[in-house]
């Protein structure tokens, strides 16, 4: 029996120890790790030595200080490798959690170079202490420097500054490369990418380490500059000395920047090779992350089945985890349940989420640590889900959630839930017909945008003042290196300016200045074309424009007064007056509009309300109609030709619905598409395009195509000046060719 147990035990290890059966459930069977601390001596004088870079082969890092000591995480079997400036690299295993004194030696050059400055004896030692005085204080700034990276900016930005400043004009290139490389690290953490990216660039120029590539591809991820930052993963990919922590981190970035460039199936396949090897070192953490990568994956190429597996996954080992990394995790699938419409099983994972914040630890104010994640809030939480059920009109359940939403975010001075809450809370209490409670919570929320708008107002005169300091500061520290550049070649400098005179210096600036005006020169008239040729192409455009738009009017004109002949040759004056006051009024609002290039949507709906109504009154046997428009379109704040949407009605009744046997439907409808755009559709059920066409005289071809043609140019040439801002479709209704559907997409702007 025991046996039997042994062998099943032996059957379970070897399937989690698989790649494979890691995805969906691991146990986690990391080694505890700790922070191992020690010192680096030199071992001819027992003397610390600083500025000895430790690394371990799970891509972790760490320098010793001025006494030559240090601290770093690891765990019992990690290798560290020791290396730095003038000293033979050694390797140590952590066998123990005591403390790990090292003995490293001087490189060979090092010792030749001591032995030819024994003459000088006084001058070399009082230089040797010079210079160990300006390092140590270039260390100890940079360990300052290194203690505020996560406080505010300006102070970890001086104390860089002063280590650079430090440094001077040494040829330290090593030290200087940590400098810039601490300064990238700064810029990164915030959020400065550009300045970030261009120090992590220059620490590679002085000392070239995979650490600094590794942070600078990154930093590239981080500011969305894909395709750079796919190249320098790629580089890394192609170095044979890298670790598997880093060889994981360095397929993930590709990955990532692969989904960026929207090369799905490749980035899909970097995070698999990612996962596989995270699975074979049982990296729990890292597992969760890849698996909800390629979800993610998988959700932009609409393949649902394989998202929810691997969604599905991340969920399974972040519950193996801290509660904090399993509420992180539950938020992002609950994101994805939202983005896919399964409003059901997210409003239940979200629900699952605020248990779980219960059971975090608490401050010093007796609130729960949610997450490094500040979005990961009750507040925001609750929100979400309220969201979740105005989605599915359940307004009762929605209520609680945002009054919950609006208390906590209230408690935690979180203004922006706090406004969208109570915002949504006076749209829903306005759907349930509470028009007292709906007043009285959008006045809060008028009070919440004031006071929010103040708040940012503070914030972005703050954020002005810090980015006057970065740029100071960056400016100093360039200033300093360009001191050092301008030292070193001072003496190269002086040899230059004896050999130059006087004489040619003059002629070289008057060559210069005089290649710098005429580049001026062609510069400013070929702009001054340029600006002349576009807005005469602009004028032309509009002069078409205003041609169209006038010709459009006696078009339409002589169709309206052909309906009012028809009525008089029916000997039925009064529905022929009737006609006529109704023609008036609309042909006022015609003209009226004439000379504008756009006016209101809403001022269109009634011109077209007008018009229909007319031509069912001519042919009141012939079609019904309707003129829909959506409750939530914003009519006010959009604008149209005029004139535009005519046409296609008009194309509609006469060539349609006129020639029907049985009464047809003509159909109007707005309605908005989300965003910054209206969709308007003309259905009728009438003879199709096709029999109309065979129906027609010559004459009647003619005078569409006209028609038509000077609508299809109006769109054109709006197009043309306003960046597609109208968008036109037309189909047949029904297979066999009746029916047309004329849809027309409007830009808000």
């Amino acid at each position: 029996m025991k046996y039997a147990i042994s062998l099943l035990f032996l059957f379970v290890w070897v399937g989690l120890a698989s790649p494979s059966g890691l995805y969906a459930q691991v146990q986690s069977s990391e080694k505890e790790s700790f922070i191992l601390k020690g010192k680096v001596l030199l071992s001819e004088d027992r003397t610390p030595v600083s500025g000895i870079e430790i690394s371990s082969d799970r891509a972790r890092f760490a320098q010793t200080d001025s006494q030559g000591q240090y601290r770093i995480r690891v765990q019992i079997g990690d290798l560290l490798t020791f290396q730095g400036e003038g000293i033979i690299s050694k390797r140590h295993i952590v066998n123990s959690k005591d403390d790990v004194v090292l003995l490293v030696e001087q490189e060979e050059e090092m010792k030749v170079a001591s032995k030819e400055s024994a003459p000088s004896k006084k001058i070399s030692k009082r230089a040797v202490s010079v210079e160990r005085s300006r390092m140590n204080a270039y260390r100890r700034y940079l360990d300052s420097a290194g203690a505020y990276a996560t406080q505010p900016i300006q102070k970890s930005l001086d104390w860089v500054t002063l280590g650079i400043d430090a440094l001077g004009t040494a040829n330290a290139p090593v030290e200087r490369a940590s400098a810039y490389e601490l300064l990238g690290r700064i810029y990164e953490f915030h959020k400065q990418y550009d300045l970030a990216i261009d120090n992590y660039r220059f620490a590679l120029r002085q000392s070239d380490t995979p650490r600094t590539r590794l942070r600078l591809a990154q930093v590239l991820l981080q500011a969305q500059r894909y395709a750079p930052a796919l190249d320098a993963f790629k580089d890394l990919e192609k170095s044979s000395e890298k670790s598997s922590d880093e060889q994981i981190a360095i397929w993930e970035g590709m990955a990532d920047a692969l989904l960026g460039l929207n090369q799905n199936e490749e980035a899909r396949s970097y995070y698999q090779k990612a996962l596989d090897l995270a699975a074979k070192l049982r990296k729990n953490n890292l597992m969760t992350d890849l698996n909800s990568k390629i979800g993610e994956a998988y959700e932009k190429e609409d393949l649902t089945p394989q998202a929810d597996q691997f969604f599905s996954n991340s969920l399974q080992l972040a519950e193996q985890q801290n509660p904090a990394r399993a509420i992180e995790e539950n938020e992002k699938v609950a994101d994805y349940y939202n983005r896919t419409a399964r409003y059901d099983d997210e409003i239940q994972l979200r629900k699952k989420s605020l248990d779980q914040i219960q059971q975090l630890p608490k401050n010093e104010q007796g609130r729960p640590v949610y997450s490094s994640n500040d979005t990961i809030t009750p507040q925001r939480i609750n929100y979400k889900i309220a969201k979740a059920y105005i989605q599915q009109n359940q307004y009762d359940e929605a209520i609680p959630n945002l009054e919950k939403s609006i208390e906590e975010a209230d408690s935690e001075a979180d203004l922006i839930v706090q406004k969208d809450a109570t915002r949504k809370l006076a749209e829903v209490l306005k759907y349930k017909g509470d028009y007292t409670a709906a007043l009285e919570t959008y006045q809060a929320y008028v009070a919440l945008v004031d006071t929010l708008y103040v708040r940012k107002e503070q914030e972005i005169s703050r954020a002005a003042r810090m980015n006057r300091d970065i740029a100071s500061k960056q400016a100093r520290i360039s200033s300093l290196e360009q001191d050092r550049q301008l030292a070193e070649s001072k003496y190269d400098l002086a040899l230059t300016e004896q050999e130059l005179g006087q004489e040619r210096n003059r002629i070289q600036k008057t060559v210069i200045y005089a290649l710098c005006a005429g580049l001026l020169f062609l510069g400013l008239t070929a702009y001054l074309f340029y600006r002349n040729f576009r807005q005469q192409q602009f004028a032309n455009r509009l002069l078409d424009l205003k041609s169209l738009r006038s010709q459009m009017n006696p078009h339409f004109i002589f169709n309206a007064l052909n309906s009012v002949n028809n009525f008089i040759a029916k000997s039925d004056e009064r529905s022929a007056n009737r006609y006529l006051t109704d023609f008036s009024t609309l042909m006022r609002s015609v003209l009226e509009n004439s000379e504008e290039d756009f006016i209101p949507l809403t001022k269109e709906i009634e011109l077209l309300r007008l018009y229909m109504k007319l031509e069912h009154s001519r042919f009141p046997e012939k079609f019904d109609y309707q003129l829909e428009v959506d409750p939530h379109l914003d009519t006010e704040g959009f604008s149209i030709p005029p004139m535009l949407l005519q046409p296609y009605i008009e194309n509609a009744i006469w060539h349609g619905l006129r020639y029907k046997e049985e009464k047809g439907e003509l159909l109007v409808r707005l309605e908005p598409m989300g965003g910054e755009r209206i969709r308007i559709s003309i259905t009728d059920d009438g003879i199709g395009r096709k029999q109309s066409k065979q129906l027609k005289t010559k004459n009647q071809k003619k005078q569409q195509s006209k028609g038509m043609g000077n609508i299809q140019r109006r769109i054109a040439i709006l197009n043309a000046l306003n960046a597609e801002q109208v968008k036109v479709e037309i189909q047949d209704l029904f297979p066999d060719g009746r029916g047309t559907r004329v849809e027309l997409e409007l830009a808000k702007k």
